[in-house]
């Protein structure tokens, strides 16, 4: 078995790739969008199918993660992810642009919870909180991912391309990190059920779940459109937009296990939902950009925290299997990452982006509400 180094390294590792794929592919959006000349509700129908993929997969995932352990399906996830991550860009009308986004959610769904499931694993073999560092280099691979892709869009490198070199170096770093990870045996188990049974705490920390990566979902998917189109940035501002946004997460995740440790998981969970809040709405008032991207970074430092906890939290109840209990939080967590982009999308062909970008506080604020039950 790996040390736990290794491990730690190979864990942060997969997470970090995930990221990177993900901030790749959504900060190449605007091109995508204009490159099949699509209005946002156009594009948030696309997004809202890789929710649908997401949900399909995320369930299955804990299953199989449960019976055959999480270390195969992290090999299974990211040879899935890295493989389908270039189809968004080669889609040539809006129904291929569908099918390849919920093609894309399914490989998502995957990796997430087989990642997440090592993490977790991770974290019970080491004498303090780590777990949020795991979700910080995603977040710091995303910003990294939205980095490159603003180098790329400044070049002139068409998405499908840049996509696809992404994903097949994600492809073989990934399976060389999942060969350093915790065995099968360690949280496979033969018998027994293997989905989680909704109840009280589990469902409101779905709900918790859901509403944080709605609003961080929002931000990642539509940060850089609405510096585009609505605060005069260019492109490449406009994805280093997005670039500020995944930094400010990864900061909070790495302040969030020293915090957890010392303040308590309630506590850091409001305060995180009332920052949110400040954030958000900082970002839909009528600013120019640099204030906008300020509002993002408030944002971000709020929210940080939030899934990751949800998923320690259902983890770590009394009888639970991880796998499961984080694919059922997760599930409706990264619903949320996809559906909510898709919400927005619809509500801004009603109204405007920036009043759409409204539902982030209302999330933020449901967060709060929805602590004490969560965490009980």
């Amino acid at each position: 078995m790996a040390s736990f180094t290794e491990l730690r390294i190979a864990v942060t590792a997969v997470f970090a790739l995930n990221g990177f794929m993900f901030g790749s592919l959504f900060a190449r959006a605007p091109a995508i969008k204009q490159g099949l000349g699509l209005s946002e509700g156009g594009l948030g129908a696309a997004l809202l199918c890789s929710s649908l993929g997401l949900v399909i997969s995320q369930p299955l995932a804990g299953a199989a993660a449960s019976r055959w352990g999480s270390r195969p399906l992290v090999a299974v996830g990211v040879c899935l992810y890295g493989a389908l991550l270039v189809g968004p860009a080669l889609a040539p009308s809006l129904p291929a642009l569908i099918g390849a986004f919920l093609a894309f959610g399914f490989g998502a769904g995957v990796l997430d919870v087989a990642m997440n499931a090592q993490g977790v694993q991770a974290e019970r073999r080491y004498d303090r909180p780590v777990f949020s560092s795991f979700h910080a280099a995603f977040s710091f691979g995303a910003m990294a991912g939205a980095g490159a892709a603003a180098l790329a869009a400044a070049a002139d490198v068409d998405p499908a391309p840049h996509l696809a070199l992404v994903g097949a170096a994600a492809v073989l770093i990934g399976l060389a990190a999942a060969t350093r990870m915790l065995p099968a045996r360690v949280d496979a188990r033969r018998h027994g059920l293997r989905f989680a049974r909704p109840s009280g705490p589990l469902i409101a920390l779905a709900a918790i779940g859901f509403a944080a990566l709605l609003a961080e979902g929002s931000a990642s998917d539509w940060s850089a459109i609405l510096l585009a189109e609505w605060r005069g940035a260019s492109e490449g501002v406009a994805a280093g937009g997005l670039a500020a946004f995944s930094a400010a997460m990864g900061a909070g995740r790495l302040a969030a296990d020293p915090m957890r440790e010392r303040f308590g998981p309630l506590r850091l969970l409001r305060a995180g939902a009332l920052t949110g809040l400040a954030g958000s709405l900082l970002v839909v008032l009528p600013l120019p950009a640099a204030a906008t991207i300020a509002g993002f970074v408030v944002m971000a430092l709020g929210i940080a925290a939030i899934f990751p906890l949800a998923l320690v939290a259902a983890a770590s109840r009394p009888g639970a299997r991880p796998a499961p209990a984080i694919a059922a939080v997760s599930t409706t967590g990264y619903a949320g990452l996809f559906a909510g982009p898709a919400l927005i999308g619809g509500l801004a062909e009603l109204a405007s982006l920036p009043a759409a970008l409204c539902a982030s506080s209302l999330a933020c604020a449901a967060i709060f509400a929805l602590a004490r039950a969560g965490l009980r």
